[in-house]
């Protein structure tokens, strides 16, 4: 390869002039990409479940048990003060969208990535970032339909730089990164890991992290919080873009 071209893997830096992270839940983009938040200037995370659900379960989930909710509490509102928080710490701006959690919904009333993806398309227009950072959907139902919903988005946003951060937490479990990375070579956008340049902040991570007071316990308990923290897994991001001409027939290999 000539000197003069980039190495594979290599991003134009103005792609990150204007950063979006696309979050789940209100602690996602903070777990997946919260380096990479801390790290630019004009940034702005848009959580899709941030909605007030219709009504709470007269008890509520195992999840909001363990996080100190009781019957009757403002779940939604007492987490939208902790991601408050945490965008301040991150030094970055927030949109929530008005979709709630699955975990209140009937399967029936779940919003779907058709539903999500106009919505999230116009406040992308609104916003109108360089770059556009989307988990890569694992594990969790809402985490699978908010990967989804954005796919259907990059269709019709392609002048935007695109890229998947890793669920952590759901990452780790056997498979599920291999599965997504095979179902995205299979299907197009082709996912390769991408050198995007950062500065990790153990500490204002944490601290990011930690202001989501209610999360600590489940998160500690289902997806090894602190050992993660500990162990400084790193955010890994992968860029998401068609495959280079005459190499479509490697997805055919899998």
């Amino acid at each position: 390869m000539p000197y003069d071209e980039p190495t594979w893997g290599e991003v134009d830096p103005a792609a990150f002039s204007r950063i979006v992270v696309i979050s789940p839940h209100f602690d996602d983009a903070a777990m997946g990409a919260g380096h990479l938040l801390a790290s630019y200037p004009d940034t702005t995370v848009i959580t899709v479940l941030a909605g007030e659900p219709p009504a709470y379960p007269d008890v509520p989930s195992d999840w909001d048990a363990l996080g100190g909710f009781t019957s009757g509490d403002d779940v939604v509102a007492a987490r939208r003060l902790e991601d408050l928080a945490a965008m301040e710490v991150l030094t970055s701006e927030h949109r929530w969208l008005d979709f709630p959690d699955h975990q209140y919904l009937a399967p029936a009333d779940r919003p779907t990535p058709a539903d999500v993806a106009p919505v999230l398309a116009k406040v992308l227009n609104e916003v109108n970032p360089t770059s556009v950072f989307v988990p890569m959907g694992l594990g969790n139902p809402d985490h699978v339909m908010v990967h989804e919903a954005a796919l259907l988005v990059r269709q019709e946003q392609a002048q935007r730089t695109w890229f998947c951060y890793e669920d952590h937490g759901y990452k780790h479990i056997p498979g599920l990164l291999a599965w997504r990375v095979a179902k995205l070579l299979r299907s197009h956008p082709w996912p390769t890991p991408a050198i995007v340049p950062h500065v990790p902040d153990d500490d204002l991570k944490r601290r990011a992290i930690w202001c989501y007071t209610s999360q600590i316990a489940p998160l500690e308990q289902d997806h090894a919080l602190s050992a993660r923290m500990e162990g400084r897994v790193p955010e890994q991001f992968w860029r998401l873009d068609e495959p280079p001409q005459g190499w479509e027939g490697l997805a055919d290999l899998i």
